[in-house]
């Protein structure tokens, strides 16, 4: 049985997580109307659904437990955005705020000796490093890139690829 505590802060990092399939969704829009970026679209799609998954975990998880998982009322993201390099920063500070929720939902864990969602917190731990590191390197390309139009171009060409990869590697 979950805390109340527990609970809580479970069901924060549901809203949190459908926040971030919520603010990907309006990335990929935005992206799949600027022309040439078809596959950070698609990109941005993916981590969408992705991070709806992330989502119904958490709430199967809560549910499981004997908690009661809220299905959380969200703001309205940012739509638009100055360029694409103003994106994935968003991108990646995003990252880095669900990361540290995580880490703060272990510490909470480990305080309330709730073994069971410490166990099952270290995916999203692992899930989290994936998704920082990914978002840093996408950065990191589109820094080197600057304005060069063919390096957007092949940037676009190969994004795909960074979700490819197994995870881990």
């Amino acid at each position: 049985m979950l805390s109340k505590t527990i609970q809580e802060a479970l069901n924060n990092q549901v809203k949190l997580e459908a926040a971030s399939s919520h603010a990907y969704l309006a990335m990929a829009n935005w992206a799949d109307i600027q022309p040439g970026l078809d596959n950070v679209a698609e990109y941005f799609f993916q981590q969408s659904d992705e991070e709806r998954v992330h989502m119904l975990k958490l709430m199967r998880f809560i549910n499981e437990r004997g908690g009661f998982a809220f299905v959380p009322t969200l703001e309205q993201p940012i739509i638009t955005f100055k360029g694409i390099k103003s994106m994935f920063e968003d991108f990646l500070k995003h990252e880095i705020v669900v990361s540290i929720s995580i880490n703060e939902l272990v510490d909470l864990a480990l305080k309330e000796k709730d073994y069971a969602t410490h166990n099952f917190l270290q995916w999203y731990v692992s899930e989290q490093i994936e998704e920082e590191k990914s978002a840093r390197v996408l950065n990191d390309k589109l820094e080197m890139i600057g304005e060069d139009k063919s390096g957007l171009y092949l940037f676009d060409r190969d994004i795909m690829m960074t979700r490819q990869r197994p995870r881990g590697k």
